[in-house]
């Protein structure tokens, strides 16, 4: 629970507008299939479109974490949630592909604003139990991102894609909100001492606490994206509707929605390696469970999935709250490389990835990454061994 009024106000205001700012950023990925059907691209064209979503929406997060952390403003999360909003909903719209990728890359951007921003305001923002805080925070988001699917792949379907455009009012409403009702920080951050970017960097990068931990965060990343963007395709060659496929993707990330929230309390009760490492190691056996039943037992191997999901971002508020308390002058910063640049380096694999599942196979390829994170849980005991670099 949120202990106080002063903590509780910004704390709803940014965990709602994460929930409704995620759920742009999932429209994309269920009905991907269907728009390179109808503009005739192939996936790995398809795929790479989809990095590019990810790459303008993660990579440039730690610069723009710079900028909030220097920021005596709260500018960057009105504009990010107003930009993801309107640009992300037009871009299913367009049948010309470089004015599709113009919408996605500002939609793009518009997140990549919002959420370095707003995940430095809620450590700002916390005198209690940080966290749970940005696990509530990172639930809305994924919860959110969830609801994107669902409510992309309702519309293409029993719509059509022209009527997406008018979901852009609920990301501006709630824009105009959130700038009358959180609470305003230039006076008490007058004080607050110029960060200089390299300086950052340089500070965060040779940090070995926050390289296992980014490294985590990427392998994580890895594995949310390539279910993500891949198996939809798998799934249309199956036969599924866009709606089937929708809300394959709604169970799979609202599942880890509950994950993100749950989290703090299983660090409590099992600690934060058991968290860690049955993040990192269970993704695997599972997804050889997926490679076996999805021909011959769909239900079950849609219920796996749904667990994968939850697994698969188990470790995700634990793997933040730990890397802000390193080096916690630079949160805003640290929140953009854990939360958004591992993101960006995974979208860029994504464009090899496929044209990799194109030409063998999609489940496979997707076995094999998931050993990745198992065959990397070993780092998870440097963690524990120091605290400084």
């Amino acid at each position: 629970m949120l202990y106080n009024k002063e903590e509780r106000r910004p704390q709803i205001w940014f965990s709602a507008g994460h929930f409704i700012n995620d759920i742009y950023t999932g429209f994309l990925n269920p009905i991907m299939p269907f728009i390179a059907e109808r503009i005739s691209i192939s996936m790995p064209v398809a795929t790479i479109i989809l990095s590019c979503s990810h790459i303008f929406s993660s990579l440039f997060q730690p610069i723009f974490g710079y900028f909030a952390d220097n920021m005596r403003k709260r500018a960057l999360i009105f504009w990010g949630l107003i930009f993801t909003s309107i640009f992300i909903s037009l871009a299913p719209t367009s049948n010309n592909i470089w004015l599709m990728i113009l919408f996605i890359v500002l939609g793009s951007l518009g997140s990549s604003l919002f959420h370095p921003q707003s995940l430095g305001l809620i450590s700002k923002f916390t005198t209690s139990d940080l966290s749970r805080n940005i696990g509530i925070f990172i639930a809305c988001g994924t919860i959110g991102f969830s609801m994107g699917p669902l409510f992309s792949s309702a519309i293409a379907q029993y719509l059509g894609l022209s009527k997406m455009p008018i979901l852009s009012i609920i990301g501006v409403f709630w824009a105009f909100m959130m700038f009358k009702m959180v609470p305003k920080f230039s006076n008490t951050a007058s004080t607050k001492p110029h960060i200089n970017l390299l300086e950052a960097f340089k500070d965060i990068l040779s940090n070995r606490k926050l390289n296992i931990l980014n490294l985590i965060a990427l392998l994580k990343s890895l594995i949310q994206t390539s279910c993500s963007i891949l198996l939809p395709f798998l799934w249309k060659s199956e036969g599924y509707t866009q709606f089937e496929i929708g809300s394959s993707l709604f169970a799979f990330l609202l599942f880890g929605g509950i994950a993100s929230f749950l989290s703090p309390k299983f660090e409590k009760k099992i600690g934060t390696a058991n968290v860690f490492y049955i993040s990192m190691i269970t993704t695997c056996p599972l997804m050889l469970l997926f490679m076996f039943t999805y021909k011959t037992a769909p239900v079950l191997s849609f219920v796996i999935y749904a667990i994968m999901g939850f697994v698969t971002m188990f470790a995700t508020p634990v793997t933040m709250s730990m890397a802000q308390s390193v080096l916690p002058q630079y949160k805003s910063i640290i929140g953009g490389f854990i939360n958004g640049f591992s993101w960006g380096i995974v979208a860029v694999a994504m464009s090899i990835i496929g044209y990799i599942a194109e030409a063998t196979s999609i489940v496979p390829v997707l076995v094999v990454i998931s050993f990745i994170p198992a065959l990397c849980s070993f780092t998870v005991k440097f963690l524990f061994k120091e605290t400084t670099t």
